[in-house]
């Protein structure tokens, strides 16, 4: 199996925005389930051996009950505490196909769970239930894309490993579609300016409601292929003049972050020091520029 898989948003774009709908519906059951963390870490996914799932939620009577998209096998899977399975098989389908089986599926468990319908961070979304119009799957482009994430998660997790402070888990975001880690220096925040569509400005400003330096992957989107990204929140003063490793990286100043893209990372001699160079040089530039502290790292 290729480590590295070549992502091409010209041969998936498709897919992707079907699938990141797809985990929309999924993390929005989480987000209903759990009790909120702070950053919203309680509504993430987890990649695992095999694609990506909510993990253990909390149900009524004690019970407990876990979804999961299993990109080998290519199936949706749901698993109840007491033995209780049901799910379906990945396909092209509609994103409201998808939405009435993933209901269909937990009530066949005597699971009822009501989620709001309109997806985040998008604009002009659609309702779920409402949805024709996202419907291509390409499996083995999905496959490509976990395989991504399992590397990109394997170097996020020995990235925080050094850090001493306040440090989020490794995790995906269905909101904006990326794998994060996130690091913080333990100082409050300036009030962060919102303006994301379909999300309210509250949620952002509970999420970058700390002083941060955050490092992870998306698979790009609006004509950018796919990119390691880091940023501090808020922006230090010459932050974006910062050199950072490897040479391959670069400030864009659209997006407030330096890039890496994916392409030069999988093409180079050894990508996990190319990422690990990125996130490290990225964290040093955000420490130097906002002063953190020097004992936050080991």
């Amino acid at each position: 199996m290729e480590r590295w898989p070549e992502l091409k948003q010209s041969e998936w774009s498709d897919t992707q925005s079907t699938l990141h709908l797809w985990t929309q519906v999924v993390g929005k059951i989480r987000l209903m389930q759990e009790p909120l963390v702070n950053h919203w870490w309680n509504v993430t996914l987890y990649v695992t051996p095999r694609g990506l799932t909510t993990s253990a939620m909390p149900y009524r009577n004690g019970r407990s009950f876990e979804i999961s998209f299993d990109f080998l096998d290519r199936a949706l899977l749901i698993d109840g505490c007491d033995g209780e399975r049901t799910g379906f098989t990945l396909e092209p389908m509609t994103v409201a196909e998808f939405y009435r089986r993933v209901m269909d599926g937990l009530r066949s468990i005597d699971i009822d769970v009501r989620i709001h319908k309109k997806p985040n961070e998008i604009a002009d979304a659609i309702p779920f239930d409402r949805d024709t119009v996202h419907a291509s799957y390409d499996a083995a482009y999905a496959e490509r894309f976990w395989r991504a994430l399992l590397q990109i998660d394997r170097l996020c997790k020995q990235f925080r490993s050094h850090f001493l402070g306040k440090a989020s888990p490794s995790h995906f975001f269905w909101g904006s579609f990326d794998l994060a880690t996130t690091r913080f220096s333990g100082r409050i925040a300036p009030p962060h300016p919102g303006g994301i569509p379909n999300l309210p400005d509250s949620a952002t400003r509970e999420a970058y409601s700390r002083e941060e330096h955050s490092v992870g992957f998306w698979p790009g989107g609006n004509g950018m292929e796919a990119i390691l990204y880091a940023y501090a929140y808020p922006e230090p003063a010459g932050f974006a003049e910062e050199r950072v490793e490897p040479e391959a990286a670069s400030w864009n100043a659209q997006l407030k972050e330096f890039v890496l893209p994916y392409e030069a990372v999988r093409t180079a001699a050894n990508p996990d020091r190319a990422v690990l160079d990125f996130f490290e040089s990225t964290y040093a530039a955000t420490a130097r520029r906002a002063n953190w502290d020097p004992a936050l790292v080991r």
